[in-house]
């Protein structure tokens, strides 16, 4: 079976300004040493699909710099590549206008690859999905489209695109974030949630892209083609939530998907990956989230405390330090007396003597003073930094020592 990925990367993130400030959302570094973007590229390898292009739009150079850097995979077979691909403007002078429409201007790499199926998937969520379990159900369901599914409370269903299904999982209605969302069958407390991605057979890809909506500009799939195409193509919802994925602990939420979309959910998420039994584990050998092998040295402890905290490669931690509930990314420097309550520090950062820091989020490359405070004066803070409306305070990315 012929499956080639094409992964949908060219999104603003403006809801995560300013982390998005100079670099798209799948660029964003998140969980102390990855990007976004190494979840779905994992998800992939993992599954065996070594075949994906990547489409990039928006201030997409630091993500093109970090997949040449970081995902060398090309080798002595021809078909295993991960090639970026800005807009190649073939229909005109015009960039990506929509999920479908950024597949459709590329629609020549599809036919040129030659594949039986296409795997169409977002590159800015944070989960881990064995794509083979899709595909099998696809296949074993004769599908034309199978859409990733995920379960959400009814009460929350109105956030999202909802798939109305039958009782053998065959989608019946699509409505995008509905007043009254169609519950699942037998579950009257739960509703299916469209993920974003997406398994097409090829010659349905094609006819759906250059035929029935050829004429539709911005063309998206979950608010165009899904729809639409219901009657006419057997479409499936594969159920996220029922995969068994290799080497999964058994206190993981099952289906753990989230959305990191906005700072406080970006927050939340990277504090989902601490304490003895986390949410998601990404101490899992059989399911690698695969990312940059930095080239620094172990973390130096040379005294304070650290509680319930993941601290990367090459941080120095001096003594009367106190880490609490922590995410520090790599070379991070903790002075002496310096606390830090529930943050997430990125690459080559420096907190100096006597800083205290609570809910705070430091981009790459930032110096904080000695004595400084941040995140307890909400008002003090308004003065200088940008802060979330959930009250997080954000500091952008820094500039760097080497440039």
């Amino acid at each position: 079976m012929r499956v080639l990925g094409m992964i949908m990367a060219g999104g603003k993130g403006e809801r995560l300004y300013p982390l998005t400030k100079d670099r798209s959302k799948p660029s964003v570094p998140f969980g102390g040493k990855y990007r976004i973007v190494d979840f779905v590229l994992s998800n992939f390898v993992n599954s065996g699909i070594f075949s994906s292009y990547v489409l990039v739009q928006y201030l997409s150079q630091s993500l093109i710099e970090y997949l040449r850097t970081t995902w060398r995979t090309e080798g002595l077979i021809p078909d295993h590549f991960l090639t970026c691909v800005p807009p190649q403007m073939r229909l005109g002078e015009i960039w990506y206008r929509g999920t479908a429409d950024s597949v459709r201007q590329n629609i020549n790499l599809v036919k040129e690859f030659a594949p039986d199926l296409v795997a169409i998937f977002g590159a800015d969520h944070i989960y881990r999905m064995d794509v083979r379990q899709m595909i099998d159900f696809h296949l074993k369901n004769h599908a034309d489209v199978t859409v990733a599914a995920n379960t959400v409370s009814i009460k929350d269903a109105s956030s999202f695109g909802i798939l109305g299904t039958d009782d053998n999982h065959r989608i019946i209605q699509f409505d995008e974030k509905p007043q009254k969302p169609r519950h699942i069958p037998g579950n009257t407390k739960a509703a299916y949630a469209s993920m974003g991605n997406y398994i097409f057979n090829t010659d349905v890809l094609l006819q759906v892209l250059q035929k029935r909506f050829c004429d539709v500009p911005a063309l998206d799939f979950g608010k165009h083609i899904l729809p639409k195409i219901l009657t006419d193509h057997r479409t499936f919802a594969y159920d996220f939530q029922s995969q068994t994925l290799p080497g999964a602990k058994p206190y993981e939420e099952q289906g753990y998907w989230r959305d990191v979309g906005t700072i406080e959910s970006f927050w939340q998420t990277n504090m989902d990956l601490l304490g003895p039994k986390p949410k998601l584990d990404l101490d899992n050998p059989q399911w690698p989230i695969n990312t940059s092998a930095f080239r620094v040295p172990p973390t130096k402890y040379l005294g304070g405390e650290v509680f319930n905290s993941m601290i990367s490669n090459g941080c120095v931690i001096h003594p009367k330090a106190k880490i609490k509930n922590c995410v520090l990314a790599n070379n991070v420097v903790v002075h002496d007396g310096a606390e830090l309550d529930g943050c997430v520090i990125m690459d080559s950062c420096e907190i100096k003597q006597g800083a205290k820091l609570k809910r705070v989020i430091i981009d790459r490359f930032n110096t904080i003073l000695p004595r400084q405070t941040i995140g307890l004066d909400q008002q003090a803070d308004a003065q200088r930094y940008y802060i979330d409306p959930s009250g997080i305070v954000v500091i952008p990315r820094g500039k760097s020592k080497f440039l």
